[in-house]
């Protein structure tokens, strides 16, 4: 089988200065997350390469027209209600808010912050995958270096994490990508993709745009802009050459549970 690339977005409020210590207003973080998102579009669309963003319902209720003509080629899922709260009658209610939006039946749920929540919640609300597991160590978030590092059953639901390496487990997202030399990123990848026959890759849209004035620290501002859309364009380009890019959705259909 010809290995799988999911490259994937969280499409959400910008308030990650919040954890930091800023204020910053409703209509401020939507304005960033729309400018990223656009941003997104630009670099992906010459690629023809089909996406999944896991967006909050608050994000598609302010810009429903936007995320309506994104869900024509690529997917749609859930990445709750609000970015910043949660409540497990989100899982259902976020779900019902972007099927009203896009039409279209939402099949995959991630977790803001990819914070740990009941899979069997997840499976009542309709869900048939959960992309919220990072099978790593990220200190004063999770350790999940018990996980296992390919696609899973718990119950009914499919669980597809994140990459990570095949050795240390170092996480292969947005952080290792704005952060880590590139020739180091390429090898990695493209060893996970043959290894593993898959790679979870995922962003922020807000990464791709001007994110100066916002205090956060340099570990996640670095390189937001045009250098984060030329790292994530070699990127695709060499991917391309080493597997097929599918959503999240059409992935998890190779799964059958035992």
């Amino acid at each position: 089988m010809t290995p799988k690339i999911l490259l994937t977005f969280d499409v959400e409020e910008f308030d990650i200065p919040e954890e930091y210590g800023q204020v910053i207003d409703w209509n401020t973080k939507i304005q960033i997350g729309t400018t990223g998102l656009e941003e997104v579009l630009k670099l992906i669309v010459p690629s023809h390469i089909p996406c999944t963003f896991f967006t909050t319902a608050k994000f598609a209720q302010a810009q429903p027209s936007l995320i309506q003509s994104l869900s024509s080629f690529h997917e749609i899922a859930s990445h709750g209600y609000d970015h910043s709260h949660f409540e497990v009658t989100h899982l259902k209610l976020s779900k019902d808010i972007l099927e009203n939006i896009t039409q279209q039946q939402i099949n995959g749920y991630r977790m803001a912050r990819l914070a740990p929540v009941n899979n069997s919640e997840i499976e009542k609300a309709g869900y048939q995958y959960n992309s919220s597991m990072n099978p790593t160590w990220i200190p004063g978030r999770y350790n999940n270096l018990n996980k296992p590092r390919h696609p899973y059953f718990v119950n009914n639901t499919l669980i597809i994490p994140t990459s990570v390496t095949t050795n240390f487990r170092i996480p292969l997202f947005w952080l290792t990508i704005k952060n880590f030399p590139m020739w180091w990123i390429k090898r990695e990848l493209i060893y996970t993709l043959k290894k593993d026959g898959f790679l979870s890759l995922y962003f922020h849209p807000w990464e791709f745009t001007d994110t100066s004035g916002f205090g956060l620290p340099g570990y996640i501002s670095k390189r937001n802009g045009p250098e984060m859309i030329k790292r994530l364009t070699e990127l695709i380009i060499l991917l391309k050459q080493h597997g097929e890019f599918v959503t999240m959705n059409a992935f998890a259909k190779i799964f059958t549970k035992p």
